[in-house]
């Protein structure tokens, strides 16, 4: 039983305390409870609206208070109804002296401290509910000893801590019991219901399959282990059964043909393996299995023809090989269905477009082959919304045909398939895309302006491509990254989507949500080229853009400025030139930026988060410094050096060569080094007729 079924058995049973309510108002209320109510109220560190016994001496017209029909003493406080209150500070004994009290509702508020003991001695008290607050300390032992009448205990969401209350068994009247998201621990006690993320471990008991009244066994999220026994069959009653995310190990028992009424069964994040149990396959009465993320192995053997309620199938994530069975397209009702991360081998079944129902598809990292026949069956599945095809269809050639429809498509995630071609043109009339990732594939060619008619899209991976030419412009018109609400509108709001993305380090994130992720427009490590437009501005609502390793050119616009929610901008391994703007200091949300390996100069902008930023996200710009740095000295390099070799040659050298020069010729002359004396000129002449 989830909050739901607990509000609503609540409320049931709140009605029939209110119909044995008297009209009568000729008696004011016990003035012993009266006396009760004021001491609770004086320990709270807020005020009830309405609760002043000298304005109002009758306790049973104050808010949230219910009494009945009582003896001559006056009418009897029988309910406090004080949900959602605000209220703060501290519950005190006085509290147990409401001796005819039978429900308790405090749940949703701030109150604190522990439990007074004394509040289990009520007779007479069925339901308890103190959830949602910040209580602390032990839970008491003797409850079940000291009253014998609890129906309905709801202590979920708290700070509870230390073992379980080993009496919970001696609680023969509960009908509903919650413990979940404290600290307990310990070993399960013989009756619980709901007791997941907790810290509880060891097997479990014999005890509980003995419980054959039980209809909800909650336990995910705990340390259970040990093998899930063939116990689980004596619980003919059971309606849904989860033990996810334990440490339970083994086959699973083929014991579920006596549990004909079990509509939800998940053993996810367990140690599982072998096939998948003949009982469970057959199941009629079976709407959601959930065994991902276990080793189960064999093949996929679900009788459909006989699980004909099915809705929710996951069997992610195991070992399972072989073909996509034929017999799944019986399963009509089918809405969600995960078969990734298996040995799938093969192609879809033809049939599998009479899946009317089909909502969410998940294949990815198995072996499927011809892409072209898998869309051309898919498209006839009228309802599909969320498509997962990554990692398969390797070296394929990407359909390119206008023919196919997937009108309904919000998400198609089509990664890592080394798909070969260009963005296919039927993509054009899927006009309620919200999520596209086409990344890791080798598509090329130009990025088509019709994206900006994706009016919802919010997540656009195109990275680890080859597509060329300038950005269309159009990216920056589409709407829901301009001024929409960002939210994905998943068809199965009930059923977790794993989904994994890269972050700028390189590490992966998984979200179990599509609606986890942040808006993305990536285009990394493709052959773009141009600048990079001003208009990129206008995407408001944009909290991730990735543009590195591509041949970006021109300046980092200012306008950027304007993209209040970016949280991660990398324009790296580009060849973007000109200053980083000051402007960028106004992107108070941004905690990853990288220009590294461009042609920037000028001085890194202080202050904001670019304080926080490292080294080397602006490695590999000769020209960029960080602190202190003057500019025209880095915008220059070279004019600088040339500047301090030509000191060397001034005007006082000029000077002193210039004279040096003179009186060398001078000397010279003087000499008759240059030209010889008369005299010796004849002699020399002489000599020449001599010879």
């Amino acid at each position: 039983m989830g909050f739901r079924g607990f509000f609503l058995s609540f409320l049931l049973l709140a009605f029939r305390f209110e119909v044995s309510i008297s009209s009568s108002s000729s008696l004011a209320c016990n003035s012993n409870d009266l006396k009760a109510l004021t001491g609770f109220s004086n320990c709270l560190g807020s005020v009830i609206a309405g609760w002043n016994s000298v304005a109002s001496p009758d306790c049973c017209n104050w808010t949230g208070v219910t009494c009945d029909s009582s003896t001559v003493s006056g009418r009897r406080i029988v309910g406090l109804e004080l949900s959602s209150r605000k209220l703060t500070g501290k519950i005190c004994e006085s509290l147990a002296d409401l001796d005819q009290l039978r429900f308790l509702n405090l749940s949703h508020n701030f109150l604190s401290g522990s439990l007074p003991d004394d509040l289990f001695r009520l007779q007479n008290l069925e339901i308890i509910d103190i959830s949602f607050n910040d209580f602390v300390g032990p839970i008491n032992g003797g409850m079940c000893a000291l009253s014998s009448s609890i129906r309905v205990l709801n202590f979920s969401y708290n700070y509870f801590a230390g073992e379980l209350p080993k009496d919970l068994a001696n609680c023969t009247s509960l009908h509903h019991i919650s413990f979940h998201r404290n600290s307990l621990s310990g070993s399960l006690p013989l009756h619980h219901i709901s007791f997941h993320r907790n810290s509880l471990s060891g097997s479990l008991p014999d005890s509980v399959f003995q419980l054959q009244n039980l209809r909800e066994l909650l336990i995910q999220d705990n340390r259970f282990s040990g093998p899930l026994k063939n116990g689980i069959a004596n619980l003919s009653n059971l309606e849904k059964l989860d033990i996810s995310s334990n440490l339970f190990s083994g086959i699973l028992p083929d014991a579920f043909g006596s549990l004909t009424r079990l509509e939800q069964f998940s053993a996810s994040s367990n140690q599982f393996i072998g096939r998948l149990p003949i009982s469970v396959v057959n199941s009629p009465s079976l709407q959601m299995l959930i065994l991902n993320k276990n080793s189960l192995s064999g093949p996929i053997n679900l009788n459909c023809s006989a699980m004909k309620n099915l809705v929710s199938l996951d069997l992610g994530s195991n070992l399972f090989h072989g073909p996509i069975p034929d017999g799944l397209s019986f399963c009509r009702r089918l809405t969600v269905l995960n078969l990734a991360r298996n040995n799938i081998k093969g192609e879809l079944p033809n049939n599998f477009k009479n899946l009317d129902a089909l909502a969410v598809l998940l294949l990815s990292n198995n072996s499927l082959e011809n892409i072209s026949s898998a869309l051309e069956i898919l498209q006839h599945c009228k309802n599909l919304s969320m498509l997962f095809l990554t990692k398969n269809f390797y070296d394929e050639e990407m359909p390119n045909g206008g023919n196919l429809q997937f009108q309904n498509l919000r998400g198609l995630v089509l990664a890592n398939c080394r798909l070969r071609g260009s963005i296919p043109q039927w993509l054009r009339s899927c006009t309620k895309l919200q999520l596209l990732d086409l990344a890791w594939n080798n598509l090329g060619g130009r990025i088509p302006s019709w994206f900006g008619k994706f009016e919802s899209l919010f997540y656009l991976d195109l990275s680890n491509n080859s597509f060329n030419g300038e950005i269309p412009k159009s990216l920056t018109e589409i709407q829901r990254l301009k001024s929409g609400d960002i939210s994905l509108e998943e068809p199965y709001t009930s059923f977790q989507i794993s989904f994994n993305t890269r972050a700028a380090s390189g590490q992966i994130f998984s979200y179990k949500q599509i609606s986890g992720l942040r808006p993305t427009l990536d285009l990394s490590k493709n052959m773009l080229e141009g600048p990079i437009c001003p208009c990129f501005g206008d995407l408001q609502k944009l909290h991730v853009l990735k543009l590195k390793e591509n041949n970006l050119s021109g300046s980092i616009p200012g306008s950027l400025s304007t993209m209040t929610n970016l949280e991660i901008l990398d324009l790296s391994h580009n060849k973007l030139s000109g200053e980083i703007p000051y402007s960028l200091l106004k992107l108070s949300f941004l905690s990853a930026f990288d220009v590294s390996y461009n042609q920037l100069y000028g001085e890194v902008p202080k202050g904001g988060q670019f304080d926080t930023f490292p080294d080397r996200s602006f490695d590999g710009n000769n020209g960029l410094c960080r602190g202190g740095c003057t500019h025209e000295s880095e915008k220059t390099p070279t004019h600088s050096s040339r500047e301090k070799k030509m000191k060397i040659f001034g005007w006082q050298f000029g000077v002193g060569a210039a004279s040096g020069f003179v009186l060398t010729v001078s000397c010279c002359f003087m000499s008759g080094w240059v030209l010889p004396k008369p005299r010796k000129r004849k002699k020399a002449a002489t000599r020449i007729g001599r010879i």
